[in-house]
């Protein structure tokens, strides 16, 4: 597997309080999109080899492709897509979970989603594509833990 930058900060709760003190610092969703894009600019190259219909995750309009590896002790997660701002939205859940003890991920909940607004600003189809994407990493937590 690859190198992966994540985790960034000590614990997922950290991860989540420097997102939400990172986007308080834009005045308008046009500056918001535009870092999230930024972000997205960083996922870690990502082998074109990944890309296959068994890791393609469903339910996103955009093409996603995540990759876990690990076990309980840590879960690390690649991922990509051919979408900039759904690349940034890749960024965050990783920046969050990547890297983290199942038991931490599934006992954190995705609350910088609310915190930044993403909920009230995503369209229909992105917000679906990261509910899939939550759930998936929920999901190989869920699977590593028992």
């Amino acid at each position: 597997m690859t190198d992966s930058p994540f985790p960034l900060e000590a614990t997922a709760a950290e991860a989540q309080a420097a997102i939400a003190d990172e986007f308080s610092f834009f005045a308008d969703w046009s500056e918001r999109y535009q870092y999230l894009i930024d972000l997205g600019r960083k996922l870690p190259p990502f082998p074109e080899t990944w890309k296959t219909e068994e890791h393609r995750l469903h339910g996103c309009q955009s093409m996603v492709w995540i990759v876990p590896e690990g076990n309980a002790d840590r879960l690390v997660f690649h991922a990509v897509s051919d979408s900039a701002i759904v690349s940034g939205l890749i960024y965050l859940a990783l920046r969050v979970y990547s890297g983290r003890p199942a038991a931490e991920i599934l006992a954190t909940e995705p609350d910088y989603v609310a915190a930044i607004g993403l909920a009230r600003h995503l369209s229909p189809t992105r917000s679906n594509g990261l509910a899939a994407m939550l759930s998936f990493i929920r999901d190989t937590a869920r699977s590593q833990a028992q």
